[in-house]
């Protein structure tokens, strides 16, 4: 059968490593999970319990594309809790998991062979919802100097739009206001079109995550329930849009997804009343995370970038290896922990880095670790 270059994207690496965990998990034997970038935890009580109640009482057919007023409206109203801004509800798009959003961004945004920029190392299925979209991403290696961040100053002239993440993944490391505004200006200068990756907006451990709303209105923001509100498989999120491209999107988004999940969607607006429990969780993180920091380095991991935020720790693993995967395979093999080669993030100095996520509860990171040294007194 005929098929389509822009089918030819690479693999998700790291669910690729996921399926060899689960095989030696249905072989026997025990797995410590850091290779996943999801939470450990449960949709909040509340919005499991809103669900059921929904479940006896309505059909949960088809809602409108752009999602529920309702939750439209409480989204909006976090951002006036977190940020102090104040956003009209009608600028938020209810999407299915910021999946969704970024298709329907880079398909309302960009034409075909329009080049569109991102930091490496990055998220990998920027690049691959690109390609799959006939778009050019252009990456932009970035180091620890600039915390793993791009920068105004580094921007191309021919660039059509520029996608940052803070929190970013694999890092966690995050933008500050002043570093926001600077690429925002940037991109104004240049006539670039910002995309702002917010969705691991609330997990921070020192200070919080700066919205790009709070810098400019000339920009997309995309959110998603799957990270700090621990419903990855509900598949929800959302994005914030400049009025003049609501309609635009929601043309698309009628003809690609007809709306997000009904259910997803009533669990959501239950969700964003959970935030006791769900502070509860980031708690559980933090001390995950001094673990990280205080474990890796004996373990054999001392050089990490500054996890600021998301649950992520990215590190250095040149002086172990020339290949990544390799020893993630090794890691596996060997110490029964799993753990993302960092080919998946940054295409040219990924064989030299690993990415480990510590999501999962405080035993499995403590049980992790203790694995991790043992492996590595071991090896020698």
């Amino acid at each position: 059968m005929r098929v389509s270059s822009r089918g030819d994207v690479d693999p998700f690496i790291v669910m690729d490593v996921m399926e060899k965990a689960r095989q030696a998990e249905a072989a026997g034997r025990s797995i410590i999970h850091m290779e996943v970038g999801q939470p450990g935890t449960p949709a909040p009580a509340a919005a499991r319990d809103a669900l059921t109640k929904a479940m006896s009482e309505d059909a949960l057919g088809y809602t409108v594309a752009l999602g529920l007023p309702e939750l439209r409206a409480g989204i909006a109203k976090l951002y006036k809790t977190w940020y102090g801004v104040d956003l009209n509800p009608e600028r938020v798009i209810v999407t299915a998991g910021s999946s969704a959003a970024f298709v329907l961004a880079f398909t309302a945004l960009f034409d075909a062979g329009d080049k569109v920029g991102l930091g490496l190392p990055g998220y990998p299925s920027y690049r691959h919802i690109m390609k799959a979209l006939s778009l050019d991403p252009v990456g932009m290696q970035t180091t620890e100097a600039t915390r793993f961040q791009p920068t105004g100053a580094m921007l191309p002239d021919d660039l059509e739009g520029l996608i940052v993440a803070s929190p970013g993944n694999p890092t966690g490391t995050m933008l500050g206001h002043a570093e926001l505004k600077e690429i925002a200006d940037a991109c104004a200068a240049k006539g670039i079109t910002f995309i702002s990756d917010e969705i691991y907006h609330g997990l921070h451990y020192e200070g919080r995550g700066v919205s790009a709303l709070e810098v400019t209105d000339d920009v997309v923001v995309i959110n998603s329930f799957s990270k700090y509100f621990s419903m990855t498989g509900w598949r929800i999120g959302w994005m914030v849009v400049p009025e003049e491209l609501v309609r635009r999107i929601e043309r698309l988004a009628q003809n690609m997804f007809i709306c997000p999940p009904h259910a997803s969607q009533i669990a959501a607006l239950a969700a964003l009343d959970c935030i006791e429990e769900l502070e509860a969780n980031r708690a559980v993180y933090a001390e995950n995370r001094r673990l990280m920091l205080e474990g890796l380095p004996k373990a054999g991991f001392p050089k990490i970038a500054p996890p600021d935020g998301a649950f992520f720790i990215y590190a250095d693993v040149s002086d172990l290896t020339e290949d990544s995967r390799e020893l993630a395979a090794e890691i596996l093999e060997k110490a029964g922990v799993a753990v993302t080669p960092g080919l998946d993030f940054d295409p040219e100095r990924g064989l030299q880095t690993l990415r480990f996520s510590y999501a999962r509860a405080t035993e499995d990171i403590a049980e992790g670790l203790r694995r991790l040294k043992a492996w590595f007194e071991a090896r020698g």
